[in-house]
């Protein structure tokens, strides 16, 4: 058994749009399972999805002939525009990965927005889902960026 590990780990980035359009590509799980996936190679599949304060997610996601990593992400605060924090936990083959707590800002800075989250994750197998989480939020957020700014 892989020792519980902590990170707390920082993305930010400048997005050419207004925070209501970054927040719409946000709250749409249409739009997510188009910028969210880690990679060109996986795929992010939602089973349910209630965005909004006290809503609940149940998503898939890996590689996209087995996306066989199972997530559950609930919503614990959802500011419009400006801010959604929520708590989410990922499993697979009935392992439990990790667990995170997060907190989304939109920054209006223009016609710009700064977008930073900032989450506090736990891991249970150790530092290779540290690394992973890393690299996928990561390509995830250079993915949104491109696709609100096309």
């Amino acid at each position: 058994m892989s020792p519980t590990l902590h990170a707390t780990l920082v993305f930010e980035r400048e997005i050419s749009a207004s925070p209501a359009a970054v927040f719409a590509a946000i709250a749409d799980p249409a739009a997510r399972e188009l910028w969210g996936p880690p990679s060109d190679t996986a795929v992010l599949i939602y089973e349910d999805a209630d965005f909004g304060e006290g809503g609940l997610d149940r998503f898939r996601c890996g590689p996209k002939g087995n996306p066989y990593v199972r997530g559950v992400t609930r919503y614990l605060d959802v500011v419009p525009e400006r801010r959604v924090i929520s708590s989410e936990t990922l499993v697979a083959d009935g392992r439990r990965l990790c667990a995170s707590l997060s907190t989304l800002e939109l920054i209006p800075q223009g016609g710009k927005t700064r977008l930073k989250n900032t989450s506090q994750l736990v891991s249970f197998i150790g530092e290779e889902m540290v690394k992973d989480y890393t690299a996928a939020a990561n390509t995830s957020f250079d993915s949104l960026v491109r696709f609100i700014e096309r």
